[in-house]
Order: C-alpha cells, then sequence, then structure tokens
C-alpha cells in the first residue's frame, strides 16, 4: 500500500456554532502502482479527501501515511517537500502556463521539483507518453483542450513522483477525449509505475479502475 488514511476526518465550523463534516471516519489503503478512482456527485467529499492525501490540506482527525510518512504530524515546509518531491498534480482546470510551450511548461515543472536528471531527455520522453512529441513547441493557446490536459499529465508525471492525484482531469472533456485521458493514466502506471488517483463523478469511468471508492456525504459507501 502506497497510502493507508486512518480514521481521517475533516470538519468545518460554520457561522451559526455547528459544525459541517465534509468528510467522516475515513478508513482506506490505496494500492502501488495501480490506478484508483474516487467516484461521488458533487459535495461528496472526493476532492477534500484527495487534498488531504495529497499533502495540500490537513485532517482535523485521524492519520494518513504515505509511502511509509505520517504526512499528518509534519508541518507545512515538510509536506512542501513530499509535494515538490514524490507527488504530483494534474487539475480540472489544466493552468498551463499560457506564455511557454508545452515543453517549456513540462521543463519547468522538473525545475521547481529539484530534478537532477537530464531535463531534455526526460521532457521529450514524457511528452511522447502523452502522444505530444510532435506538437513539443507549440503554445497552450494552439492546442486542443484534449491537448492541454495531456500537457499537464506530461508535466506531472515528469519529476518521477511516486504517486499523481488527477482531480476531474476529464470533466471538462468530451466522453472520447476524456476516455483518451483515464488510457494514458493507465499506460503511464504499467510503464512508469506510479500509482494514479483520480476523482470523477462519470460512471462510465468506474470500470477502467483497478480499486474504486464511492463517496456520499463525506463517507465511503463502497469499494471494490
Amino acid at each position: 500500500m502506497i497510502i493507508q488514511a486512518k480514521g481521517v476526518e475533516r470538519a468545518y465550523p460554520l457561522p451559526d456554532g455547528e459544525v459541517f463534516y465534509a468528510l467522516k471516519k475515513i478508513d482506506m489503503e490505496i494500492p502501488k502502482g495501480k490506478l484508483t478512482i474516487f467516484r461521488g456527485k458533487s459535495g461528496s467529499g472526493k476532492t477534500t479527501l484527495m487534498n488531504l492525501l495529497g499533502a495540500l490540506d490537513q485532517p482535523t482527525a485521524g492519520e494518513i501515511i504515505l509511502d511509509q510518512q505520517v504526512i499528518t504530524k509534519m508541518n507545512e515546509e515538510e509536506c512542501g517537500q513530499i509535494r515538490r518531491k514524490n507527488i504530483g498534480f494534474v487539475f480540472q482546470s489544466v493552468a498551463l502556463i499560457p506564455i511557454m510551450s508545452a515543453y517549456e511548461n513540462v521543463e519547468y515543472a522538473l525545475r521547481l521539483s529539484g530534478y537532477e536528471g537530464d531535463y531534455e531527455t526526460r521532457v521529450q520522453e514524457c511528452l511522447k507518453m502523452v502522444g505530444l512529441g510532435s506538437r513539443m513547441n507549440h503554445m497552450p493557446q494552439e492546442m486542443s483542450g484534449g491537448e492541454q490536459q495531456r500537457v499537464a499529465i506530461a508535466r506531472a508525471i515528469a519529476h518521477k513522483p511516486g504517486i499523481v492525484f488527477a482531480d476531474e482531469p476529464t470533466a471538462e472533456l468530451d466522453t472520447n477525449t476524456g476516455l483518451q485521458v483515464v488510457k494514458i493514466f493507465k499506460d503511464l502506471v504499467e510503464q512508469e509505475g506510479v500509482t494514479i488517483v483520480m476523482t470523477t463523478h462519470d460512471v462510465g469511468l468506474m470500470e477502467v479502475g483497478d480499486k474504486v471508492f464511492e463517496l456520499e456525504d463525506g463517507e465511503i459507501i463502497n469499494a471494490e
């Protein structure tokens, strides 16, 4: 297992003095080197859970162990180090740097992470893996939404993280393009040995996950 969550909760105080629980007593194990999917409607808690597992936020209660490190006991600086070195993120809004080409966007991610290998080789390798070997010098505005998302995936895996979190990566894409993105994830799991955790509300994508957790009202209601 690459991630374990034990009794994880995330609560937010409300103006009237009540407390809203976005997550309630989450216990889960995420297998290493697999594609895991969090499925649920908007407001189910899946993005909140992903943010906690990715060390972007801290739970109100419970413990999270990421690659044998208890990240819930770390301070913000330590969590930042974990994110830079060991984690990649793909968000629903692609957020490529518009004044940089596909190549430069991926290379910039390598520089931020302090990657110690050969930048040019790794950037080319990652863009070829996502099917953009011939479009490395294109600017984001010259690319379709699906192509931009593929650049974002190449950027997320460039520094060879152990795990990639993808939050609704297909939400802005049509069905066929979304399936292409998920196929890239499956290929990366096999080729790079990376663990990928993605959220989706798309029922049609559930069957492609190696492990699927279904969330509703901050609780896991099904795991298969």
